[in-house]
């Protein structure tokens, strides 16, 4: 099983407007799919009678502020263990509606992974079964991880280049 036979297989399934920005990074197939497309994607991967991508690695969200109506991502890291086979799978949402459904009823993992992800993203997981903050406290008004903020303070003076002889 090659990384183009998966990506040829899953473009006739679902099509090119729902399977696209194949790619392959360090040996590893990656595809980005849409919201509407996610959860049949993952269910077809996880019950395919030859890929059988039935361990989910990781979830991540990630935040690209300058890329309008695509803000918000989230990355899927699936194994194929009897094929030691892996695959990422990108979805974007827009910042004014960053909802994706949840898989936790196909991956029980992704629960705290989804919870993470909402946690420091802000990333809706509709269906979640018990979406609260896990990592940060209940009451924290905002989502730490959102390129909203400087990346330095300015006004810190332990930082000044005369002090490190520059």
């Amino acid at each position: 099983m090659t990384n183009e036979q998966i990506a040829q297989d899953l473009v006739a399934k679902f099509g090119e407007d729902k399977i696209y920005g194949i790619m392959e990074n360090y040996g590893l197939l990656n595809v980005t799919t849409s919201v509407d497309t996610i959860v049949p994607l993952l269910h077809y991967l996880y019950q395919h009678p030859t890929f059988k991508f039935q361990f989910l690695t990781d979830l991540a969200g990630i935040h690209f502020p300058d890329a309008v109506g695509q803000e918000f991502g989230v990355i899927y890291h699936l194994h194929s263990l009897e094929n030691n086979v892996r695959l990422i799978i990108k979805l974007y949402v827009p910042l004014e509606s960053p909802k994706v459904p949840t898989i936790t009823g196909l991956y029980a993992t992704a629960n705290w992974m989804e919870r993470e992800a909402f946690d420091f993203y802000g990333i809706i997981f509709e269906g979640h079964p018990n979406l609260i903050r896990i990592l940060n406290v209940e009451d924290m008004d905002y989502h730490p991880m959102r390129k909203e903020y400087p990346m330095e303070d300015a006004t810190r003076q332990d930082k000044i280049d005369a002090l490190f002889g520059r």
